[in-house]
């Protein structure tokens, strides 16, 4: 159902924007006819541009992962009431963004500060693409304003660290190839019995495994002799081979998220991702380039400017 609907959500998509692109069309003829007013033909050309634009971005998403649930970590850096005020903001800009989306959210862990704020918070993310989406936001996050912590009413520089990892489903589909399976069968050892060394009871099985992410091959060797019964026997041997699998799928998993974790940044000067000036009003990704000067607007979630600069220029990158 899931693959079903993810196909649907593409040709849903695409003819939207078939439709958008051949209503401009119609409504330029339109506009050479008088029928229409220019700004009823702007106002078509700004549909198809933001219809075209959020396929283009999706299209950014093909990893395996995107398509996850997230978990996102906020930890205050150094700084006291003023950098776990700002880690509390952060929360709160992430949160009201995930409501526009219509993701669900739960807080699975809640540390405050001392006076104010927070000091740290676990947010878990449930909705399509939720991680393809705020994986641009693994970094540091620089705020720079008038605190209204200080007696003197001085700039300070505040820092706090987001931190993304995928929500991974419980499930890991476990696929074994007939075709690359062989037999073997032998008479197993032991201290006496009516079948030991009359019956052909143990097995022998041989998988021959590549690894879809290395390209690396590995004969699986398993030996089941656990039982009397050359079928049980079989199963279990069986059995075994797919927990194998799904270690190795897992350890891959596994891997990735570390590959995630090892890319933080200690929260401090110069490796911040995004610089948030409040009284300069002015918010600048330092990846990107990308900057707004609407600072109360993504305090309040709106992101996707930063997002979809992020996923334009480095998507393409992490594909390969």
């Amino acid at each position: 159902m899931k693959k079903v609907s993810d196909i649907r959500s593409w040709i849903t998509g695409y003819n939207d924007v078939a439709s958008a692109v051949e209503e401009l069309a119609v409504g330029f003829d339109f506009v050479k006819e008088g029928l229409i007013e220019e700004p009823e033909l702007d106002a078509l050309y700004a549909r198809a541009m933001e219809l075209t634009e959020a396929l283009e971005l999706k299209n950014m998403l093909r990893r395996e992962e995107d398509k996850l649930g997230v978990v996102l970590k906020i930890n205050s850096g150094a700084g006291g009431t003023e950098s776990q005020d700002w880690a509390e903001m952060l929360m709160r800009m992430y949160l009201r963004w995930c409501e526009k989306k219509g993701y669900k959210t739960s807080v699975a862990n809640l540390l405050e500060g001392d006076e104010a704020g927070i000091k740290s918070c676990t947010v878990n993310v449930e909705g399509d693409f939720a991680y393809g989406y705020l994986k641009s936001e693994n970094g540091v996050h620089r705020l720079v304003r008038v605190s209204p912590y200080n007696a003197q009413g001085k700039r300070m520089t505040s820092f706090a660290s987001v931190f993304v990892t995928p929500l991974v489903d419980d499930t890991i589909e476990v696929k074994v190839e007939p075709a690359l399976l062989s037999w073997d069968t032998f008479r197993s050892g032991g201290a006496g019995g009516q079948n030991v060394n009359k019956v052909e009871s143990g097995v022998r099985l041989r998988y021959q495994f590549t690894d879809p992410y290395t390209g690396e091959k590995e004969e699986i060797l398993i030996e089941n002799t656990e039982t009397r019964d050359q079928p049980k026997n079989k199963e279990n041997a069986l059995r075994q081979l797919r927990s194998i699998l799904y270690d190795k799928e897992l350890q891959h998993r596994l891997a990735e998220q570390a590959k995630v974790e090892a890319g933080k940044m200690k929260i401090e000067w110069g490796s911040q991702i995004r610089s948030y000036v409040f009284d300069d009003r002015r918010v600048k990704d330092h990846r990107t380039g990308y900057q707004t000067s609407d600072v109360g607007g993504v305090m309040d979630g709106d992101l996707d400017g930063f997002i979809k600069a992020y996923l334009m220029e480095f998507a393409g990158a992490q594909e390969e």
